[in-house]
């Protein structure tokens, strides 16, 4: 049976987050293709989170973006790191045509390393990019950087044009070298769960509004969670690496995420029973907030060409305010909140189900 290799960016915990969606999809349309996962993103994600046998490794695919914080980003070392690692890409993707050929791949996706359509190319196998940036359109964004690294974005495109689609997903920018570019819904994660349930599981409160903290794998430590000024009237909800369940102060909920995972839930399951989420914009959480009916309090996140168009397409699908760095981390919270939960519904519905529909399309190549 001839597999699907995935290519998956390690930056952030968004591109992994859809991709296991769609490799969730895939496998109960189709239970007995082999499906390979390559990425540098955390392993224990994937695992937690998947729900079909895969064949993971660890290694580097592309740069993203370096950050010093889930919200700042180092705009020259971003593009410095990206310079040294498309300089070597001719050499990566033959290493990595090998890789694809021995697992039988009939095709590659990526999310959305240049790198999975050269190797590809090498490979002979049919590639195509499932994501809503190019990393090419991400790097335009620090003309002043690129000055310096001239060859970076024409290796990028000269990979990404080996692909023989992009398809595309909303609130999207970049896509110019692709021969042949495919609109698809949100690629998103649903909750199964009943909102109440969730409130008892972790002991929240039924009867206040939940707001969920949420800044992906890098945090926001600077938050100082003592000095919110809502958290009587609402409960606060925040994820955390160690610690002790409910371990914060009085209005604060800190749940363990080793909890979470261990009593069978997952993390939409939060999003899912939280009236709002405090958050920076990205697809991953936008998208969930979509699927499961969350409103969004979004902050700033550094000058990334993904966050103008996020700013301005999700209004349309979800209540959504703004929250500045320094209301966010000085605890600010009462009166945007209040606004946000005030806020009329958004004017269009989105679909959501991107993920079945691209694994549909996957199909296409593995029959």
């Amino acid at each position: 049976m001839r597999s699907a290799f995935f290519y998956i960016s390690g930056h952030g915990f968004g591109h992994a987050s859809r991709q296991i969606e769609v490799v969730n999809a895939l496998g109960a349309l189709a239970p007995d293709v082999p499906i390979h996962i390559r990425t540098l993103a955390p392993e224990w994600l994937f695992r937690r989170t998947l729900r079909v046998p895969v064949t993971f490794s660890t290694a580097e695919c592309d740069t993203g973006a370096v950050q010093k914080d889930s919200l700042h980003l180092d705009e020259r070392a971003t593009i410095e790191r990206a310079a040294r690692f498309h300089a070597s890409l001719a050499q990566r993707a033959s290493a990595e045509a090998a890789i694809v050929t021995r697992a039988g791949a009939a095709v590659v996706v990526s999310d959305a390393p240049p790198l999975a359509c050269a190797a590809a190319a090498q490979a002979d196998v049919p590639s195509v990019v499932v994501a809503n940036f190019t990393w090419d359109w991400i790097y335009q964004a620090y003309p002043e950087q690129l000055a310096d690294a001239p060859e970076l974005l024409p290796a990028i495109w000269r990979a990404y044009s080996c692909a023989n689609a992009g398809w595309r997903l909303p609130m999207h920018g970049g896509f110019e070298t692709f021969r042949t570019v495919d609109d698809m819904p949100f690629v998103a994660r649903h909750s199964r769960r009943d909102p109440g349930d969730v409130r008892r599981a972790f002991d929240l409160p039924p009867d206040r509004p939940l707001v969920l903290a949420s800044f992906g794998g890098l945090g926001a430590d600077d938050i100082d969670v003592r000095g919110i000024d809502c958290a009587g009237e609402f409960q606060i909800l925040m994820t955390i690496r160690d610690g002790a369940n409910g371990d914060g102060p009085p209005g604060v909920h800190l749940l363990p995420e080793a909890t979470l995972y261990d009593r069978g839930y997952r993390y939409e399951d939060l999003v899912h029973a939280a009236d709002a989420v405090v958050t920076k914009p990205g697809y991953g959480i936008i998208a969930e907030c979509i699927a499961n009916g969350a409103a969004i309090l979004y902050t700033s996140r550094g000058r990334f060409a993904e966050y103008d168009v996020l700013v301005a397409e999700m209004p349309r699908f979800l209540r959504c305010g703004f929250i500045d760095h320094e209301a966010l981390f000085g605890g600010a919270w009462r009166d945007p909140l209040r606004a946000l939960l005030s806020a009329p519904p958004p004017p269009e519905t989105a679909a959501t189900n991107g993920a079945e529909a691209v694994a549909r399309r996957l199909l296409e190549f593995l029959r």
